[in-house]
């Protein structure tokens, strides 16, 4: 793995002049590297973090992968990661001109990593550099404790899907006096006034340099005023963040939860454990906006790759290629979903409504497609618009708004059924509905939605901890259970309940018989019968697991 040569890079800064005069928003300092498919083997179970901590399931995804690429050589064009600087991988094959078109879609992710409010809780630090730092504690660990650091891992690493994303961003954003005071009444009312050096005349210093800060560069003062007390003050963010933990009743997660009620974990020779839980539970805050934006984050990059690189003099003479290439991108499966290909698809149609002032009352007003058809009202307000929703949206607010009737009417999208020709003894897809309804829905239900696990407070006080899962219309998946709760119990040490809901199983009926389907026609699926559900409680106790129907 080694840095771009300077012709290259300087392709990259001609795109970065380029990309930010169409708009776009990012740091200058970016670090890009050639990679072999050997490095992008070992750096996928990563999540292409170099510097991520080592864990044994690594290693088996990397022999894996190994095994895949062997059978279905293939090659990413890029990748990139929110780092500080953000870092992006490439081939070292790639001509100047898919470059070009490289650089401008690394570009868009990067855009969005540093605005979207979803990625707010990674703008105060370099996640590199702290996975680093992690990743030699744990190291040390394993050196002293050997094999049960990764068996905390493990445990853990079975609960991070239920960290408290949501409550760690709306904390960002939760006023002085609500739980605890933000990062600069910290600084100003806690931080700077425990210092052994601390007098009123450096204090009134200090806030004459946040206030001039914040008259020069309002949109970045607090990066660049927290970056210069973080380099007087390694020890700023870690005190802040244990301020935050022991400041508020309020714990985030079930992670959060055990580690700080486990009876456990708190003797002297188990608090190392909890090193290695939260090391585990910051990561996966970390990727939480990631898997929650993937149809934002490539239709947002793509929008632009196509964009700038149509109005870059770059292309001529390529344009075959171009097309060749984005569409084997950016093209829109009939079956299955390919983000890239929505999420262009999304932005370019919700930009040139907005133009025509489509997002009005008037508009909605309207029932004859004639009507709709003409109506244009030229607000120029698409650009606009789409940067809204590159700043404020997710995936689901993002397909839960602007998937309509007419989005699916003109790209002829439809949700697909499958069924069984009993003649051939082949799957057929057929289309089963082009309602948006219905469409909107498939999506929504295909977006990353980890379970809602609550912790009964006052029965837990009295024993076991016990969980209940807010039935949500998806059960858990069953399999996982006994080795979930296996871990819990032994970070709790204590038993654990867990209470959830489960399909009532149905008794199969029986199949006709083959002669009676007509030859060469389809056979229906019949309708599956109507749903039911009963409450189940399962208890882990001494490493075994019972279980229990409460009721239908």
């Amino acid at each position: 793995m080694e840095l771009i040569d300077q012709h290259t890079k300087s392709i990259m800064e001609g795109c970065k002049i380029r990309a930010r005069s169409a708009g776009l928003q990012f740091g200058d300092e970016t670090l890009e590297y050639i990679v072999t498919n050997r490095d992008l083997l070992e750096l996928s179970p990563k999540m292409m973090i170099p510097t991520l901590y080592d864990y044994w399931v690594h290693d088996v995804e990397v022999l894996k992968e190994k095994g895949k690429y062997e059978l279905y050589p293939g090659n990413p064009y890029e990748t990139v990661i929110n780092t500080r600087p953000a870092i992006s991988y490439y081939n070292d094959n790639n001509p100047d001109w898919l470059n070009v078109m490289i650089f401008y879609h690394v570009l868009g992710h990067i855009d969005m990593f540093q605005n979207n409010v979803f990625f707010r809780h990674t703008w105060d630090y370099d996640f590199n550099g702290r996975a680093l730092s992690d990743k030699r504690v744990i190291a040390r660990l394993r050196s002293e404790k050997g094999r049960w650091v990764d068996y905390i891992i493990e445990f853990t690493r079975g609960i991070d899907n239920l960290v408290g994303f949501h409550k760690a961003l709306s904390r960002l954003d939760q006023p002085s006096g609500q739980g605890f005071p933000s990062k600069i009444d910290y600084y100003f009312d806690v931080f700077l006034q425990a210092q052994d050096d601390f007098n009123i005349s450096r204090y009134v210093a200090e806030i004459d340099r946040y206030n001039r800060c914040r008259r020069e560069t309002p949109s970045r003062c607090d990066d660049a005023f927290f970056a210069e007390i973080e380099l007087n003050h390694p020890e700023f963010q870690a005190l802040y963040q244990k301020y935050r933990e022991t400041h508020t009743g309020d714990h985030q997660d079930l992670i959060e939860f055990i580690a700080a009620h486990s009876e456990f974990l708190n003797k002297d020779e188990n608090l190392w454990m909890k090193t290695v839980i939260q090391v585990v539970r910051q990561t996966a805050i970390f990727f939480q906006p990631q898997i929650r934006t993937k149809i934002l984050h490539e239709g947002w990059a793509s929008y632009w790759h196509e964009k700038l690189f149509l109005q870059d003099d770059r292309i001529q003479g390529h344009e075959v290629e171009y097309a060749r290439v984005n569409a084997g991108v950016t093209s829109l499966p009939r079956v299955g979903l390919n983000p890239y290909a929505l999420g262009m698809r999304l932005f370019q149609y919700v930009e040139e409504m907005a133009d025509k002032g489509r997002y009005s009352f008037r508009f909605q007003q309207l029932k004859d497609a004639r009507q709709r058809e003409r109506y244009d009202t030229a607000t120029g307000k698409g650009y606009a618009h789409i940067f809204d929703i590159r700043r404020n949206y997710c995936d689901f607010m993002f397909i839960n708004e602007f998937v309509d009737q007419d989005f699916v009417d003109r790209h002829r999208l439809f949700v697909a059924g499958k069924r069984l020709n009993r003649s051939r003894m082949t799957w057929e897809y057929f289309i089963q509905s082009r309602d948006a309804n219905r469409y909107r829905q498939m999506l929504i239900d295909s977006l990353y939605h980890p379970p809602h696990i609550e912790i009964d407070r006052k029965r837990t006080d009295e024993g076991p901890l016990v969980l209940r899962h807010r039935f949500e219309g998806k059960p858990l998946v069953t399999e996982f259970i006994a080795n979930t709760m296996l871990g819990i119990e032994y970070l709790w040490g204590r038993p654990v309940i867990l209470e959830t809901n489960e399909q009532v199983p149905t008794v199969p009926k029986p199949e006709p018989a083959p002669s009676a389907v007509p030859l060469g026609r389809p056979s229906e699926e019949p309708p599956p019968p109507p749903e039911q559900w009963q409450r189940i409680r399962y208890t882990m106790r001494d490493r075994k697991l019972s279980r229990e129907v409460l009721s239908d």
